[in-house]
C-alpha cells in the first residue's frame, strides 16, 4: 500500500509519528513529509533516522496555506498534530479550538486540495461523552473528518477520510508507568488517583498495526477503533514494586475533567458499530450507504457488534499485575 508512495506526518516529531515514520521506512515507502512546529524537534529527528527519504517541513497546521504547499502530491496524510495537555487547554481554550478543531479543518482543505488518496486522523478516547476541552475539540476533529466526504464532488476528488481513537500508548510520555518508575526512582510515594481507575492498554507496535490495518479497509467516514484489554492502576502499582521498589502511595482523587474508567465506544455509537478485523468500527448513519442492509457487501468480514453496552475499560478483559510485569521489564522504560 504503501510502497514509493509519498506520505505526510502532520506533528510527525512526536512519539507517534516517530514510530510511524520508522514502520513506513520499513515498507519502502518514497518520502515521508514530516510537518510540525518545533524546529529542535525537527532536528533530532532528522539526526536519528538519517534517512534521505525524509523531508521536514516547518509549519503550523492552523496555516493553510503552508499545509497546502506541503502536501502538494501526498498519497497519504496521517493527521496527528494536536494541542494535548488536559490541563493547559482547560486555562487556554481558544488555542485549542483554533489548532484542534480549525486546524483539522485546515487539514481537510488541504487534503481535498492536493487530491490526497487517504486521510487519516488520530483520536482519543476523551472524544467519548467529553468532560473537558480537550475531549470537545478531539471529538470535533473526528465529526469533521467523518463528514468531509459530503463537500466532495466524486466526479473530481476521491480523498477518503478516516478516524481513528484509542487510548494513551503504554509507557508513552506523560502516561502512568513513566511517571511512576520516576517517583520510585526518587524514593517518592506514588501519586495513585483513584485505586478503583482503570486505562485501556496498548503498545506503540499494536498501535501501529492497527493504524496501518484500518488505513488499508476504510473506506472513508467510518471510526475505527482497536479491540483492546485494559489495565487497573493498582495492578501497575503492585508490578512495578515487584520490579523496582515499594515506596508507598498516596490517593490523590481524580483531577478535573478525568474519569474513573475510559470509553471508547459510548451507549449511542453501539448502534452503528461492527467488528471487522480485530477491530471496531463505527459507521455515520449520515450516509445511505452505512445502511445495515448495505454494510455486509461493503465490508463482507464484518458483523454487528453484540460484545457490549458500552466499549469501557472497565467491562473488557483485564491485563493482569504479572502480564504488566513482564511487559515492563520488556519494555524499554526500566
Amino acid at each position: 500500500m504503501f510502497d514509493k508512495k509519498t506520505v505526510l506526518i502532520t506533528g510527525g516529531t512526536g512519539s507517534l509519528g516517530q514510530a510511524l515514520t520508522a514502520r513506513l521506512l520499513a515498507l519502502n515507502v518514497g518520502t515521508i513529509r514530516i510537518y510540525s512546529r518545533n524546529e529542535n524537534k525537527q532536528i533530532e529527528m532528522e539526526t536519528k533516522f538519517n534517512d534521505s527519504r525524509i523531508r521536514f517541513f516547518l509549519g503550523d497546521i492552523r496555516d493553510l496555506d503552508r499545509l497546502t504547499r506541503a502536501m502538494d502530491n501526498v498519497d497519504f496524510v496521517f493527521h496527528a498534530a494536536a494541542l494535548k495537555h488536559v490541563p493547559k487547554i482547560e486555562y487556554n481554550p481558544f488555542e485549542s479550538i483554533k489548532t484542534n478543531v480549525i486546524g483539522s479543518q485546515n487539514v481537510i482543505d488541504a487534503c481535498i486540495a492536493s487530491n490526497v488518496k487517504k486521510a487519516i486522523c488520530v483520536g482519543t478516547d476523551k472524544a467519548v461523552s467529553p468532560l473537558n476541552t480537550y475531549g470537545a475539540t478531539k471529538l470535533l476533529m473526528e465529526k469533521l473528518f467523518v463528514t468531509a466526504n459530503h463537500y466532495l464532488d466524486p466526479q473530481k476528488y476521491d480523498t477518503k477520510f478516516i478516524a481513528l481513537r484509542y487510548g494513551n500508548v503504554l509507557g508513552s510520555s506523560g502516561s502512568v508507568i513513566p511517571k511512576f518508575i520516576e517517583q520510585i526512582s526518587k524514593k517518592n510515594k506514588l501519586s495513585i488517583t483513584d485505586t478503583s481507575m482503570t486505562r485501556f492498554s496498548i503498545t506503540m507496535d499494536e498501535a501501529l498495526d492497527f493504524i496501518l490495518k484500518a488505513t488499508e479497509i476504510g473506506k472513508g467516514s467510518e471510526i475505527f477503533v482497536p479491540k483492546i484489554r485494559s489495565y487497573s492502576i493498582v495492578d501497575v502499582k503492585d508490578a512495578l514494586v515487584k520490579i523496582l521498589e515499594d515506596t508507598g502511595y498516596d490517593e490523590v482523587g481524580i483531577r478535573p475533567g478525568e474519569k474513573l474508567h475510559e470509553v471508547l465506544i459510548n451507549r449511542d455509537e453501539m448502534r452503528y458499530t461492527w467488528e471487522i478485523e480485530n477491530m471496531y468500527m463505527i459507521l455515520n448513519p449520515l450516509f445511505n450507504s452505512f445502511h445495515n442492509q448495505n454494510i455486509s457487501e461493503l465490508y463482507p468480514n464484518s458483523q454487528k457488534m453484540t460484545n457490549y453496552d458500552v466499549y469501557s475499560s472497565e467491562v473488557v478483559d483485564r491485563i493482569t499485575s504479572s502480564e504488566l510485569e513482564q511487559i515492563i521489564k520488556a519494555s524499554k522504560l526500566l
